[in-house]
């Protein structure tokens, strides 16, 4: 095996040996042993991108533990074909220090690295920024300078982060279980499945951003709508404060027999169960109601528009297929923190701690729904009395919402 320079590439000098060692951490010596053992799948004396890429997944996996005859099998089984595909949406290499890139941006050098942890991009002590690093800061610098303050910015940057995280995690879950495994089942070689991955990786990431923007823009525009609308209906006083608190309606419903049905029908229907549930709620909200988050079977929903809010809950159960678990919901009225794209605060709890105590196919709300939305011509609310909710030392006065004549 040569440590000589190859011939261009691409337009790019081949790595050598060495250089493939310096860049993956181990020495020439190891790689030459991994090499000899069969575990660089594809590799013919010339050291092409998958390839270095292999022997950066095998000195990942070996410093986790794994042993050599661990990773000989992973590869042989095509467990290991993804990784050449890290080389499609590896960054350039490392140039600058964060204090570079305070001096080329004017930010400060703490507040870059709040706004790269707030994205989940968090450096190590040691790492170098790219070029990618660089161009992404300055935008940042020009969002900052056009007006927008800088706690609402890193507000954003973690709802980014965080969405986004969930968008690759899904993209990279969804083709393995969907294109990576059943090529692995259908015992096509790892070098053939590496191959198919990355053309497929190459075909598919041209689209990402646009589709990503274009759904970002269509949202958007739904929500600027919506915030129009809200400022018209409601008096910004009574809705807002300087400490981002918004008075809102708030909604948590769930599936009554969720965990009897894991044991009774299985993981997969209950999922599916699970999945039609969300699914229903999100096709069928009211314009102006929009899922926060799930967890498990539950669902929590928040709203400016009580009385529709209110009017969906109790009709929900009817969108529903009647085989399928039924769903119970408890909704209040009141003030909530907003903070990163989520919802906080004492009447985020009461509204979790309501929904716990309906039954199958009932919506339960406390009296400042009533209050405001007792009026709502379709829907009558029985009141059930005060009781005690879990972590509220005073009584909760809760009414059951049913329609009117049902």
């Amino acid at each position: 095996m040569a440590d000589a320079p190859q011939d261009d590439v691409g337009g790019a000098a081949e790595p050598t040996l060495a250089q493939v060692a310096a860049r993956t951490g181990v020495s020439a010596a190891t790689v030459r042993r991994w090499v000899k053992r069969g575990l660089v799948p594809g590799y013919d004396g010339r050291w092409t991108p998958a390839a270095v890429a292999y022997v950066r997944v095998i000195e990942r996996l070996r410093a986790r533990g794994h042993t050599l005859e661990q990773i000989k099998r992973a590869s042989d089984r095509g467990q290991l074909a993804v990784g050449p595909i890290e080389n499609l949406l590896s960054a350039s290499e490392g140039r600058y220090t964060i204090r570079q890139l305070s001096r080329a941006t004017g930010l400060q050098a703490s507040i870059i690295e709040r706004i790269l942890t707030a994205m989940g991009l968090a450096p190590r002590s040691s790492e170098l920024m790219s070029e990618e690093d660089l161009e992404m800061v300055k935008y940042v610098a020009a969002m900052l300078d056009a007006g927008l303050p800088s706690v609402a910015f890193l507000q954003l940057a973690r709802v980014y982060g965080q969405a986004l995280a969930q968008i690759a995690d899904a993209e990279v879950r969804l083709i393995h279980l969907y294109v990576h495994e059943p090529l692995m089942r259908a015992g096509v070689p790892n070098v053939d499945i590496a191959e198919e991955m990355e053309v497929l990786a190459r075909q598919l990431i041209p689209f990402v951003v646009p589709l990503l923007s274009y759904i970002h823009t269509r949202l958007l525009g739904q929500f600027v709508e919506q915030d129009v609308i809200g400022h018209m209906e409601t008096d910004l006083e009574d809705n807002y404060s300087e400490d981002g608190r918004l008075r809102v309606a708030i909604l948590f419903a769930d599936l009554a027999g969720y965990a009897r049905l894991t044991v009774e029908r299985g993981d997969e229907e209950a999922l599916g169960a699970v999945e039609r549930f969300f699914e229903t709620v999100e096709q069928s909200l009211p314009a102006d109601a929009r899922v926060i988050k799930t967890l498990g079977d539950e669902v929590m929903v928040v709203g400016s528009d009580l009385s529709a809010l209110v009017g969906w809950a109790v009709q929900l159960k009817t969108m529903l297929d009647a085989q399928q678990p039924t769903p119970r919901i408890g909704i209040h009225y009141g003030d909530a923190l907003y903070r990163d794209g989520d919802y906080y605060g004492r009447d985020v709890n009461q509204a979790a701690r309501v929904v716990a105590r309906a039954g199958g196919g009932e919506v339960l709300v406390t009296r400042p729904v009533v209050d405001a939305a007792g009026g709502l011509e379709g829907v009558a609310f029985e009141r059930i009395g005060e009781v005690g909710l879990k972590g509220f030392s005073e009584l909760t006065e809760l009414f059951l919402a049913c329609a009117r004549g049902g």
